[in-house]
């Protein structure tokens, strides 16, 4: 593991335990919701994703962020969607799914998909608590986010390559980067639909995050303080757009 601030998960004074304390804080009962209101759906199915934070095992980051909470070692798990996939097909993910009939609730369902798509001990992942759920009303789905945290991290990797082309833990401080950030542009009969977006790196390649994934981790960031000002009228290519 790579402690390049000389920070850890047992270091209680370090930048790790602020970073923990502060994603703690934000899912700690009565918090408020992380994005604004949605329109629902009348029967929407429920699903769930485990937005799982911790100290990297690999390259940190080379760009130290303002927040001091944010050491070059904080990073989170996403995983790139096969192409091939009828739903979302190539987008960046986090790690989750439909909340299955033998799931006690968000928090077996998002850790059972995690461990089914990345390979992850389950054991070994914290949850700090869950978000109020958003509803997706363009796929029908009420998705509940669960906040963990790597207590004993775990090796990650595509597990089934046809479900995911990329599995990898990114740094925060290169996500928070304003160099990496921008919006995505969807245009479709007149109309047109912006949301932050930001571009990651993965032993695959370079990939556009984008829709509800970067929905949630910028509005995160900014109720966390972590974020940095960034160009908003910057346009991100959409490399893999929506299937119709």
């Amino acid at each position: 593991m790579t402690l390049a601030d000389g920070a850890g998960p047992a270091d209680a004074g370090g930048p790790a335990h602020a970073a923990r304390a502060a994603l703690a804080a934000v899912a700690a009962p009565g918090a408020a919701p992380l994005v604004p209101a949605m329109p629902a759906t009348p029967d929407p199915r429920a699903a769930a994703v485990l937005m799982l934070f911790g100290v990297l095992d690999r390259t940190p980051s080379e760009r130290p962020a303002a927040a001091p909470a944010v050491h070059r070692d904080l990073d989170v798990l996403l995983l790139a969607r096969a192409s091939t996939l009828r739903s979302h097909p190539g987008e960046v993910a986090f790690p989750g799914g439909r909340i299955d009939p033998g799931d006690p609730d968000a928090v077996s369902a998002a850790l059972r998909e995690a461990r089914e798509e990345t390979g992850l001990d389950p054991s070994g992942v914290e949850v700090l608590g869950t978000l109020p759920a958003v509803p997706l009303a363009h796929s029908n789905h009420l998705v509940r986010p669960v906040l963990g945290w790597w207590r004993e991290p775990s090796p990650v990797r595509v597990v089934d390559d046809r479900e995911s082309a990329a599995v990898f833990r990114t740094p925060v401080a290169d996500l928070l980067d304003p160099a990496n950030r921008g919006v995505t542009v969807l245009r479709r009969g007149g109309q047109e639909w912006r949301g932050s977006a930001f571009t990651v790196r993965s032993d695959q390649g370079v990939h556009t995050l984008w829709g509800f994934t970067a929905m949630l981790l910028d509005a995160l960031f900014d109720r966390l303080g972590w974020s940095k000002p960034w160009d908003d009228a910057r346009e991100l290519p959409l490399r893999v757009r929506r299937r119709t």
